[in-house]
């Protein structure tokens, strides 16, 4: 994802400037150690759960001042530096945007996404 590009498309689109105040987003990135005992990580298979990522999306987008979501999920393997996963909420206030990122976040990563690491020999 152009993160550019896509906040440009978003702002043009009908509604913005009267629903939108605060734009957040999300850039994952995979790292090169473990969040559990910090090995070494080569690499990173990942699985997203497409339908349960639009569900997600699609319940977020319900919440109190919030204009749009585009989340994108990567499949497939990928290295440390790679962008895995990116996600962008539109809003008016940021009483409102922070708590939807933060908690869309957190359950995308846990509801929707598999991963497994891959340590060097």
């Amino acid at each position: 994802m152009d993160i550019s590009q896509t906040i440009a498309e978003l702002k043009k689109r009908p509604g913005f400037q009267d629903n939108v105040g605060m734009i957040l987003v999300h850039n994952g990135v995979v790292r090169n150690w473990s969040r559990k005992d910090k090995s070494s990580v080569t690499a990173l298979e990942v699985t997203p759960d497409f339908k349960k990522i639009e569900a997600l999306r699609s319940e977020f987008l319900e919440r109190e001042g919030i204009f749009e979501i585009i989340i994108e999920a990567r499949a497939g393997t990928f290295v440390p530096g790679d962008d895995l996963l990116f996600i962008i909420v539109a809003g008016d206030l940021r009483e409102n945007i922070k708590p939807v990122l933060a908690e869309l976040l957190d359950r995308v990563k846990s509801e929707a996404i598999a991963k497994k690491e891959i340590h060097s020999r």
